[in-house]
């Protein structure tokens, strides 16, 4: 599945979350340790603020927490970035650019694939901190696990950036082996 194709769910899925979180539920805590909801919504729209940046004038991406970027009105900005996004990955030469990343330069598919999985997983987090429902179709969740397993590597298991894998409960479904691959509890 092309990358594009991957976050033309993802991106609006993760909208409709985005758009369900209830003021109340900010500070609440969520399945990735070192984000409250606000962090992960700051998360959102900064890393998708970022790539826009990098794929239309070469800057670093920078997905570092952006709260401040959220305003009165979180869903509203994601939505905003989410349309800038999506206008971004389909010039005509986004596929052909390569990223600068904190640990290095990628091409921009490899980008988008891992920005599709991190999303599917934090869209999890979300869904799970604030009581809503999130089920991705399966074929979504299998090419982003197919990725994840290819590309994280267990330097990357640093607790920061992912946690040691955990063992999924018998009958876990696509998503909770996905999540549980990140270092979640499903």
């Amino acid at each position: 599945m092309e990358p594009t194709a991957q976050l033309d769910t993802t991106v609006p899925k993760l909208g409709d979350l985005v758009r369900g979180v209830r003021p109340d539920q900010l500070d609440n805590p969520t399945p990735c340790a070192k984000f409250q909801v606000r962090d992960l919504l700051g998360h959102f729209v900064g890393g998708l603020t970022s790539t826009v940046s990098a794929l239309r004038a070469g800057t670093p991406v920078d997905v570092a927490p952006r709260p401040d970027l959220l305003g009165d009105d979180p869903g509203a900005a994601f939505t905003a970035v989410a349309d800038d996004f999506n206008t971004a990955i389909r010039r005509p030469d986004a596929m052909d650019q390569t990223l600068k990343l904190p640990f290095g330069e990628i091409p921009a598919p490899v980008f988008l694939r891992f920005l599709a999985f991190d999303f599917m997983v934090h869209s999890w987090d979300l869904a799970t901190a604030t009581g809503q429902r999130y089920a991705p179709p399966d074929e979504l969740v299998a090419a982003a696990d197919a990725f994840a397993r290819q590309a994280v590597t267990p330097e990357m298991r640093d607790g920061d950036t992912f946690a040691a894998e955990v063992e999924p409960r018998t009958g876990a479904t696509s998503l909770e082996r996905l999540v549980a691959f990140a270092g979640r509890r499903p």
